[in-house]
């Protein structure tokens, strides 16, 4: 039996290299295991049949051999791909020290607090403060809407429609998706919705450039209507670039109108930075890119770089009225994530890979636009390296899932692997590692492009 190739050999590589149909024989029969003993709910392998063996930079290998560019990279959490040998070595080196503190102090929780801080903008830093939450996004959303309950002593939260903020009780009565929670009864009470600025599908008609204004003047009139209906909530919170919902960035307009009506209003703002923090916008946060301040930002995914979990709220002084124990989690000390977290701060700087974001996430925008005239294409959006593609049935606009699903397939097979979602599964999604060469991503660009311009069209004539 021909032993498989180390995974060195997956460095420098700029194509993907699938040679056998997928699922191959040997993912087949782990993934059948995998349904016969895991729970229901599993998800990505059922639209990503492959068992993944090796992984190096923005490549994986499954256990048949086949060589795929990951542009799912962890749903983000990879933010320098897989196995980066830097943090690799810090953590195999935290290993031998430390590896669980709860929330004692440590050099390494010390120096990951210091390099989250200054990552801040300056003007933040001195009246910011940090909790570490159990380690998922959706802890961290569940600890900022307890926080800012306590602080303001109000029960009701404002979310936005197509929000994703986990899949706790919390997070869930949060996210828009109606699907996910109404299997589940009683859920969490006192949520808000309202509409979020989505020019492609703008909620109040009118053109997409009104969007945004429209959607700020509802806000505005609902919460200083006081017959409007919704009591002063106890927190607003926002996603800035919808993920789950579709990458839809909301418009600098409506931001920052938000910001202001919540500041006048004493409201505290919460923008969950999950997926388009840690450079994914080509900020270190996104928030950056509009202007504000929030009072509570939210991150988890890609904090340590590496995939090693970790989540945190960092929030204003003002609002930390916390009992000691008020929100407490035993995985909240996780040392290798501090330290390779630390170091990921370090490799950004030096790797100036918030440039190469920004860079590729030109270099995609430029590549998509052969897409923009297509038919069956609404819509191409997205910002720095977090980009989704949103196909529709050309004859009456409705999205097209089932077009989207057999782009994500044809992908597989060539050796690309990329996520869907958005409104009926639609949008296409790219979640590439933030240091990906520009071969690399043009590679995956030119491999999508012709996937939808050609599936589009076979579907455009089909009887």
């Amino acid at each position: 039996m021909t032993a498989q190739p180390e995974v060195a050999t997956l460095a420098g590589l700029t194509a993907p290299d699938v040679s056998g149909p997928v699922p191959g024989p040997k993912s087949a029969q782990m993934l059948a295991r995998q349904a016969a003993r895991e729970s229901n709910a599993r998800s990505y392998p059922r639209r990503l049949p492959i068992a993944i063996d090796e992984a190096h930079g923005s490549f994986v290998r499954d256990v048949d051999g086949n060589v795929f560019i990951d542009f799912l990279a962890g749903a983000g959490v990879l933010s320098l791909g897989h196995n980066h040998p830097e943090l690799v070595a810090v953590a195999t080196e935290q290993l031998g020290r430390l590896t669980h503190g709860l929330d004692f102090p440590t050099p390494a929780k010390e120096a990951f607090t210091d390099a989250q801080l200054s990552m801040l903008p300056a003007a933040m830093r001195e009246r910011t403060k940090i909790h570490f939450c159990g380690p998922t996004g959706a802890n961290a959303v569940d600890a900022a809407v307890k926080l800012c309950k306590t602080a303001t002593g109000r029960g009701d939260i404002v979310a936005f429609r197509g929000g994703f903020h986990g899949a706790s009780a919390v997070g869930m009565a949060l996210t828009g998706l109606v699907e996910q929670k109404a299997p589940v009864p009683n859920g969490v009470p006192g949520v808000h919705f309202f509409p979020f600025p989505y020019a492609a599908r703008p909620p109040f008609g009118g053109t997409p450039e009104d969007c945004g204004r429209l959607c700020a003047d509802y806000f505005e009139n609902a919460l200083r209507d006081d017959h409007g209906g919704v009591a002063l909530p106890a927190a607003v919170i926002l996603e800035l670039v919808q993920g789950e919902g579709g990458v839809i960035p909301a418009p600098v307009e409506f931001v920052q109108r938000v910001r202001a009506v919540t500041r006048e209003l004493g409201i505290p703002l919460i923008v969950d930075e999950v997926q388009t923090g840690c450079g994914r916008t080509g900020t270190w946060f996104a928030f950056e890119q509009y202007g504000i301040e929030p009072d509570v930002i939210v991150a988890s995914k890609a904090l340590s770089g590496l995939g090693t979990p970790v989540a945190l709220i960092m929030y204003d002084k003002s609002l930390d009225v916390w009992a000691p124990g008020a929100h407490t989690g035993t995985f909240r000390g996780n040392q290798l994530a501090f330290a390779a977290g630390a170091e990921a701060v370090r490799i950004f700087r030096r790797d100036r890979v918030l440039e190469n974001v920004r860079e590729q996430g030109e270099r995609i925008g430029g590549l998509f636009g052969a897409l923009r005239d297509l038919p069956w294409v609404l819509e191409v959006r997205g910002r720095g390296m977090m980009w989704g593609i949103e196909l529709v049935d050309p004859l009456d606009g409705q999205p097209d899932g089932a077009l989207a699903r057999a782009v994500q397939d044809r992908l597989l097979q060539e050796g690309l692997i990329l996520e869907t979602g958005g409104r009926g599964g639609g949008v296409v999604r790219l979640l590439p590692p933030l240091n990906s060469s520009s071969e690399v991503v043009e590679t995956a660009c030119r491999l999508i492009i012709d996937a939808v311009t050609e599936l589009g069209a076979e579907r455009a004539v089909a009887p």
